[in-house]
């Protein structure tokens, strides 16, 4: 199956050399370093891009101060993540080995030479992602969680870094091991967040940890978007990879994590150009990669609260009370699983009870009985995922067959595969134990029953997000939005509101489904575009009428 990035430890280092370092001199300034200096510390803002000219840099452990991996960067080579791309911060700490002189470019000045020669621009980006594969994959980070496998609120965290690809080390409470033992003693044995330099965050929540790297963003910067992007699913993202490729100054909101629902697949066997399959997860990343390479900016975990029309353009209410303010908005909120109205769901949620089907969820099935609600495509991709963690996994089924709401290849498996039991006409009726869930009820044509469960997977009535659209569109009786006819209009992407568009799975009538989604997120640009250039014309008529009667009057 397909992963995020390339294998760093297989690549041949290529050195920045000749007229690429040449380009680089150009808009960088000259700094040195005494061996033992700090270049970067965990948390300083990622707002330069050094490349060694002499001399040898190390990546170091935050917490032991002592080199974390056997390599160096040595001359030609240059320092980053990914968090580069999107202003973020620092998840390594690196200093000078020996004494080091370098060559350091503003961000600004490096993404606009990324953008004017392309081989620069791969060459970084190959190197960035494939970084971030090897810190991801092996838990490199100075982001240490502790007590997952016991507190919902530090699931909740792990979740957030997990789907949006954000590498992290994770402790049960009672791991063995030197560096577990000191993570969980910095942590007095709770469950604790701990970033950089050894500190528990207090009241750790997703956004916390989110600010400290760089995720959230500042919203002080009065300067207005041309395009706010509401959602980073399929649409959302890809809509923000052609939005900046076109020059648009977007910024795309999530609420969650990047990929949307599609982000909780963890197998997609039926996306073109991926024959083997890939997560949904690392779909997505790939496409915010590219959009952040054309600019485009991420924020996350924010939601929209509110949106009001301001001037020639629309001001968002974010939670917190921020406001963000654009010239034009796409709603690609997608959809999102309903809580089913079982009593004790909320309390479980988190310590049992889940909405998507990861690594990081499957591993709280090892050796336990894992229940999917739901017949579509998502909980039969979640089923099979699951089946290789778990003792045995039953899909619950409201009707009496999948061949309506599941693609044939995925039913044939779940159908075939021993591990897997499908349960037709059944819903869930109640659940069961103490401060995690230990058991469910299930209502069948045959009674009641009761099933040993600690895992339960919910991907069933899902419900467009669309009530922070404060009636500026028109919705069908669902709630989903109505464009191009349906809204009275001639765009297919465009609302009942000029300067709003919709895509995806919160559009009416759309088709649910990932290849859909992308489609409609890359066309809807070019109406976008056509919308503000039309904008633009006539602002700068009006200010020409003005002058005319202005001159006129004299």
């Amino acid at each position: 199956m397909e992963s995020m990035g390339g294998e760093l430890r297989f690549m041949t280092p290529q050195p920045f050399a000749g007229e690429m370092l040449a380009s680089l001199r150009d808009i960088s300034s000259i700094r040195h370093y005494p061996a033992g200096t700090f270049v970067a510390r965990v948390g300083d803002p990622l707002d330069r891009f050094v490349v060694v000219e002499e001399g040898e840099i190390e990546v170091v452990d935050p917490y032991t101060n002592e080199r974390l991996v056997p390599s160096t960067l040595g001359p030609g080579q240059f320092m980053g993540e990914l968090s580069f791309l999107n202003a973020g911060s620092v998840t390594l700490a690196t200093r000078a080995a020996v004494d080091t002189r370098t060559l350091e470019a503003p961000r600004a000045a490096m993404l606009d030479l990324m953008a004017r020669v392309p081989e620069i621009g791969d060459h970084v980006l190959t190197v960035f992602a494939a970084r971030r594969r090897m810190q991801f994959e092996e838990g490199r980070s100075a982001i240490k969680l502790i007590g997952a496998d016991a507190d919902p609120a530090i699931q909740r965290i792990a979740t957030f870094l997990s789907r949006n690809r954000i590498p992290f080390q994770s402790y049960d409470l009672d791991e063995k091991g030197d560096e577990a033992r000191a993570a969980c003693t910095i942590a007095e044995h709770k469950p604790a967040v701990i970033v950089g330099k050894g500190h528990p965050v207090d009241d750790p929540t997703p956004r916390k940890v989110a600010a400290l790297l760089g995720l959230d963003l500042s919203t002080s910067d009065p300067e207005q978007f041309d395009l706010l992007i509401v959602g980073g699913g399929p649409a959302g993202v890809a809509a923000a990879v052609y939005a900046g490729s076109e020059g648009l100054k977007a910024l795309v909101i999530e609420d969650s994590a990047i990929g949307g629902q599609a982000g909780t697949s963890s197998r997609i066997e039926n996306y073109m150009g991926f024959p083997t399959g890939i997560s949904g997860t690392d779909l997505i990343f790939r496409g915010q990669v590219q959009a952040m390479k054309f600019g485009t900016r991420f924020a996350m975990p924010r939601a929209v609260r509110r949106l009001e029309k301001a001037g020639d353009g629309f001001c968002a209410t974010l939670d917190g009370g921020d406001t963000l303010c654009a010239r034009a908005v796409l709603v690609a909120t997608g959809v999102q699983y309903r809580r089913l109205p079982v009593p004790r769901i909320a309390e479980f949620e988190g310590a049992g009870v889940y909405y998507a089907a990861t690594e990081m969820e499957a591993r709280f099935c090892r050796e336990t009985e894992a229940v999917v609600v739901g017949g579509g495509n998502s909980a039969g991709q979640a089923a099979m995922y699951l089946s290789r963690f778990a003792n045995h996994v039953h899909v619950v089924v409201r009707g009496g067959s999948l061949a309506s709401s599941m693609s044939a290849y995925l039913r044939s498996r779940l159908e075939a595969d021993p591990r897997i039991s499908i349960h037709y006409g059944a819903q869930l009726a109640g659940l069961e134990g103490a401060q995690h869930l230990s058991a469910i009820r299930l209502t069948t044509p045959d009674g009641e029953r009761t099933l040993p469960c600690s895992a339960l997977f919910l991907m069933i009535g899902a419900q467009p997000n669309t009530g922070w659209l404060s009636g500026l569109v028109d919705l069908d009786s669902k709630g989903f939005v109505k464009t191009g006819a349906a809204a009275g209009v001639a765009s297919d992407f465009q609302t009942s509101q000029p300067g709003i568009f919709a895509v995806g799975d919160v559009r009416a009538n759309s088709v649910k489904r990932v290849a859909s989604a992308v489609g409609e997120g890359s066309v809807v640009v070019s109406a976008i575009w056509s919308h503000l250039d039309d904008a633009a014309q006539h602002a700068a008529l009006s200010v020409v009428e003005s002058l005319v009667q202005q001159e006129s009057g004299r």
